[in-house]
């Protein structure tokens, strides 16, 4: 008898968990995504489609400030792709003095103005349920104040609920021929301003400004750029940047230069992780 091989026990795995993804979708009478053009969402979406068909399915990409400008043209190029309505709903998070105040359970209130939006906007158009694309990663990955806005308003997790992780999804949307199979996490750009420092249009344009202006420096040059962030710590910006990109930056203040807005520039010697702003919080707040 021929012994199985950790790959071939992957491979069982990543089919049952799909086999579960289908399973759950199918239960679902139709469905709203909230799209933001990412990895994990836009595998949702395709699976969605595959299980219950197109005329049961669309996607939501709410515009704001804190929206990268890039990210929604590729959004609606995916979701016209799959034959699917793409709505572009406003979300108002800088209405909400929680959201402002960016203090560490400021997702939460990100998250609560987009299920708000989004829920009426998907229920006046027919759909049954709103899902998201958190995955088994997300939820152990410490401080998630958004998951739980969107548990508490009823959102459905087709991934998570699978226990699909991130490499899975990055892996089944290789092979289903998803050009967001590599596509680098692009995370809100309030997320790249220090807690305790309140979120404004001017601070969300600055930062979205500088990683723009670097990458389109960095690219010039003859650097290859996968993940990028300025964080904006008030008077100072603190580049992450994929670790072997670190030194060059350190080496080159030309490129740095680009990087305007702030009184000055740093480049942190630990490169690019995501999440990073949390690392300054009590452990009691990371994983909760």
């Amino acid at each position: 008898m021929a012994q199985t091989t950790p790959e071939d026990h992957a491979d069982t795995e990543l089919s049952l968990r799909l086999h579960r993804l289908h399973e759950g979708l199918s239960g679902l009478a139709s469905v709203i995504v909230a799209f933001s053009g990412g990895a994990d969402s836009a595998l949702l979406l395709a699976a969605a489609v595959r299980s219950l068909g197109a005329d049961r399915v669309a996607a939501a990409t709410a515009v704001s400030p804190s929206l990268p400008s890039a990210e929604l043209a590729a959004a609606s190029i995916f979701a016209a792709g799959l034959g699917v309505p793409h709505w572009t709903p406003t979300t108002s998070e800088l209405t909400r003095s929680g959201y402002r105040a960016n203090g560490s359970d400021r997702c939460y209130f990100c998250k609560a103005e987009l299920v708000d939006v989004l829920g009426p906007l998907g229920a006046a158009e027919g759909y049954a349920h709103l899902a998201t694309g958190t995955n088994a990663d997300d939820v152990r990955a410490g401080y998630r104040p958004g998951i739980r806005a969107a548990a508490e308003r009823g959102v459905v997790t087709p991934l998570l609920d699978a226990g699909l992780t991130k490499a899975q999804i990055r892996l089944v949307s290789r092979r289903w021929g998803l050009p967001t199979w590599n596509k680098p996490a692009a995370a809100c750009l309030s997320s790249r301003i220090a807690y305790g420092i309140e979120i404004t249009p001017a601070r969300l344009s600055r930062v979205g400004t500088a990683e723009r202006t670097l990458r389109d420096a960095l690219v010039r040059a003859g650097f290859a750029v996968r993940d990028l962030r300025v964080r904006d710590l008030g008077s100072t910006a603190r580049v992450e940047i994929d670790a072997g990109l670190v030194t060059v930056l350190e080496r080159r203040p030309d490129l740095l230069a680009s990087v305007r807005g702030f009184q000055s520039v740093e480049v942190d010697p630990l490169g690019f992780r995501s999440g990073s702003m949390n690392e300054g919080l009590p452990a009691s707040q990371r994983f909760r």
